[in-house]
């Protein structure tokens, strides 16, 4: 899992659907369909397939659903203010995701799926039947590995975004509240940065 984890997150950088695969019918025009591959689609079948197992066992399930409903709602408040207070005084943060609008709110949905999919269930609940709930902390470093490329406040909060959002995970025993709060601030994030809500 941690090897192909990192090849994983190796060709989504270096762009496997542009630069490897220039077959039509494995062309990716878009970003997101490149990444719910990578990190959604070939991750289930080697659950599936190779290790022949329950998906739900690697978080695909709404598990606790009542807890997750009120901590993405949480989540979401407390995130609210300090996303506004940041990407409206990072001159970084507002360069980075400048016409990033397009789109909107269904391309970051389309664009985190598969990114929540290995990191809070895949690799933490995979990682948990050996190490138990230090798999909190270590699915959060390639987590924050695979964010070098963005702005530098950025980055380095995501070892800690990278923990919480494992925790809740851990709590609900699913993905999809992680999910939900990351669609948020990955949404959010763009529209105060790019001055959508007023100029920055």
């Amino acid at each position: 899992m941690t090897v192909l984890s990192t090849l994983l997150i190796m060709f989504d950088f270096y762009g496997i659907g542009t630069r490897y695969l220039h077959d039509p019918l494995w062309w990716f025009p878009e970003k997101w369909m490149e990444r719910l591959f990578l990190y959604f689609a070939i991750p289930m079948l080697v659950t599936i397939i190779m290790f022949r197992e329950d998906p739900r066992k690697s978080g695909f399930t709404f598990g606790d659903w009542k807890a997750g409903l009120v901590l993405t709602a949480v989540g979401i408040v407390i995130m609210v203010p300090i996303l506004w207070a940041l990407c409206r005084s990072d001159a970084s943060m507002q360069s980075y995701y400048q016409g990033q609008v397009s789109g909107l709110p269904w391309s970051t949905a389309l664009d985190l799926f598969g990114w929540e999919f290995i990191f809070r269930g895949w690799l933490l609940f995979g990682y948990a039947r050996k190490f138990g709930p230090e798999a909190i902390w270590l699915q959060a470093v390639p987590f924050a590995l695979a964010h070098l490329t963005k702005p530098e406040l950025e980055t380095f909060s995501t070892i800690l975004g990278g923990f919480a959002f494992g925790w809740v995970a851990w709590r609900t025993k699913s993905f999809i509240y992680p999910f939900l709060i990351h669609w948020f601030v990955s949404s959010f994030t763009i529209i105060v940065a790019a001055g959508v809500l007023g100029n920055p």
